[in-house]
């Protein structure tokens, strides 16, 4: 993503944004293991499960070999599997010792189990961790980003005799990117820019990570579309050809030269031939560091909440009140606090989190403060762990009155002051985002109740560059999200509609995170158990 997220005049709109998707192989050894056998020692095999988005079923991802005779194995065949890190990904091993020709687990004899996030995992230090398991001994797990992952295709391509389109004059091509997904569906996953007026365009180099273009996959199938560009949105298709990065990898030449075809004029003419051709002129791979690599050189995301406490939210004690505590469940402020938080938490090595409120009158003299700490102390904010936050949120809705103006720019003056050193306020919060525009921070907005939010959408930077005073942002560090949108027609606050708040909160931080350390010259630094840490703020 570049800062600003702006298209010049003239530009389709694009594909949906694409949450790039890393794999990551997963090594595994045991130690200590119980001892089922009888004449000889367990004959472990270790079997991988993992739990969809907001589904409570766990599901075989794959398993490795069975080693005879070994309480201290250590398995050979890694298991990969999808990383995101905008979804909280559990996962269970279960080891076995498998004494039978059966493939079914349920015929075995358990030696035990472990459970954790694959962000716990990946946000290890070294991306290596080590947990109890169940029955005896312990489990060793080390994650490897796959180097596709990390992959940047870099290309010229060029159009020549494409069907001319616009009844007064030339078409105005532009090519659409389109990868095979396992369905066999094709997602768009990118677009050049507009050529005005040509039938023989030569488009800008076009970059984009192997991730995005073919999930990594060399052979995966990607289609290509040129479009003749009208400015009413209704573009005409001039044709399309079919490739994958494996023949573009061959270079220039025949090999890379395509026909675009149009189905509907080669089913309608017997002596249809083609709308043109596509060639490749230069293609480059190189390797870009990629977020894992930050995180596995030890780099940390710090997480700061600030809570709204102005009287728009309705008194706490009224069930109509946005900070009402229902018996048993999340109110929308706590659910908000935990779906970011379980996630965030995994990349965190304290798991001490300051946690600030602002719009509220606080003891002992009720005078209104935009940034105050809710575990009530005057010069510690931290608390810990995500229930800990919650737990300092609650009691504060004790102590704290609801007042007002909504003014969050100290807040984030606050996370600025850390980052620097390790609505009502609109053009403050506008200098003070474009002031840490340069800091490593993310800043997330997450709007509760039906208040018009339309000022806060101002503030995330996908289609408009943030400015203030004739600065712009040096890159878009804020994601705004409207929680309702995720609660469906019942608003029930349910683990699946975590799920997705969490998902789309979340989704650019890898990205922004990356477009940091790039532009401020960081590398990632080797993988190190222990040692000093990079650290990037996340509000």
């Amino acid at each position: 993503m570049q800062a600003g997220g702006v298209s010049p005049m003239g530009m389709p709109p694009g594909p949906p944004q694409m949450v790039p998707m890393s794999k990551v192989e997963l090594s595994i050894q045991a130690k200590g293991l119980r001892d089922r056998d009888t004449l000889s020692k367990s004959d472990p095999l270790c079997i991988i499960y993992m739990k969809e988005t907001g589904n409570d079923r766990y599901h075989e991802v794959g398993r490795t070999e069975m080693i005879k005779d070994c309480l201290n194995p250590q398995w050979v065949r890694t298991i990969e599997v999808e990383y995101r890190f905008e979804e909280r990904q559990m996962i269970r091993f279960s080891i076995f010792d498998w004494d039978t020709k059966s493939t079914n687990p349920e015929d075995q004899d358990t030696l035990g189990t472990v459970e954790c996030s694959l962000g716990e995992i990946m946000g290890h230090q070294g991306s290596q961790l080590s947990k109890t398991i169940t029955g005896s001994g312990v489990l060793l797990i080390q994650g490897d980003e796959a180097s596709a992952s990390k992959e940047v295709v870099t290309m010229n391509l060029s159009g020549a005799d494409l069907d001319k389109k616009d009844f007064l004059g030339k078409s105005d091509p532009f090519l659409i990117f389109y990868r095979c997904n396992d369905n066999s569906a094709y997602l768009p996953v990118h677009k050049t820019e507009v050529i005005k007026k040509t039938l023989n365009p030569a488009w800008k180099p076009i970059i984009v990570p192997a991730r995005v273009l073919c999930a990594g996959d060399h052979n995966r199938s990607i289609k290509i579309e040129c479009h003749d560009w009208d400015s009413d949105g209704t573009h005409d298709l001039i044709g399309e050809c079919y490739t994958n990065l494996q023949r573009l990898l061959e270079g220039p030449g025949t090999t890379n030269v395509y026909q675009f075809i149009n189905p509907k004029k080669k089913a309608k003419k017997s002596s249809y031939k083609d709308s043109g051709k596509l060639t490749l002129h230069s293609i480059t791979v190189h390797v870009e560091p990629s977020f894992l690599d930050y995180i596995r050189g030890g780099t940390q995301i710090h997480f700061t909440v600030a809570v709204d406490f102005t009287a728009s939210n309705g008194d706490p004690r009224s069930e109509a009140s946005l900070h009402y505590r229902h018996p048993g469940v999340d109110n929308q402020y706590s659910m908000a606090i935990r779906s970011v938080g379980e996630i965030i938490q995994d990349y965190d090595s304290d798991k001490l989190f300051p946690a600030l409120g602002f719009g509220g009158r606080i003891p002992p003299n009720w005078t209104v403060s935009h940034e105050f700490f809710l575990n009530g102390s005057m010069d510690n904010p931290y608390c810990q762990g995500v229930e800990g936050i919650l737990q300092a949120y609650h009691n504060s809705l004790q102590t704290v009155g609801l007042y007002g103006p909504t003014n969050f720019s100290p807040v984030i003056n606050h996370v600025a002051k850390f980052a620097r050193a390790h609505q009502d306020d609109m053009a403050d919060t506008r200098k003070a985002l474009v002031d840490a525009s340069n800091l490593p921070m993310s800043v997330i907005i997450i709007g509760v109740g039906k208040e018009d939010f339309s000022a806060m959408e101002q503030l995330d930077g996908d289609d408009n560059r943030l400015s203030s005073g004739g600065r712009y942002a040096e890159r878009d560090i804020v994601q705004f999200v409207e929680l309702r949108r995720h609660l469906g027609q019942s608003a029930s606050h349910s683990q699946f509609s975590q799920a997705r708040l969490a998902k789309d909160v979340l989704a650019e931080i890898p990205q922004q995170l990356v477009s940091w350390m790039r532009i401020h010259g960081y590398l990632p630094r080797p993988p190190t158990i222990q040692g000093p840490v990079n650290t990037y703020g996340l509000e």
